[in-house]
């Protein structure tokens, strides 16, 4: 079995109020969530107004499987109109 983790910083810069950037966030997530069939939940920056840490997780018997959804996860997010991609980590956790 084979786990992707992917954390994603990303800016809202349009955000004026945490409820704008929540509004951003969970409409990012759930699109994730609902094309990709993956685990997605906002991981820090809870309390910034225009700053966001989104963490995705994925299980696969295949690295390579693991590795590709991660990577399509990042290109959506960096392809979402209304946030920017700041930064990112991938992991691979083999168990």
């Amino acid at each position: 079995m084979v786990i992707g983790t992917l954390t994603v910083t990303i800016q809202v810069p349009d955000s004026e109020s945490l409820k704008d950037k929540r509004q951003v966030v969970r409409s990012l997530t759930t699109k994730l969530r609902n094309t990709f069939n993956v685990a997605v939940a906002e991981v820090a920056d809870q309390d910034l107004w225009q700053s966001a840490v989104i963490g995705v997780a994925c299980v696969s018997s295949d690295s390579r499987h693991a590795d590709e959804m991660c990577q399509k996860v990042l290109r959506f997010v960096d392809d979402h109109g209304e946030a920017l991609v700041l930064g990112s980590h991938f992991e691979l956790i083999h168990v």
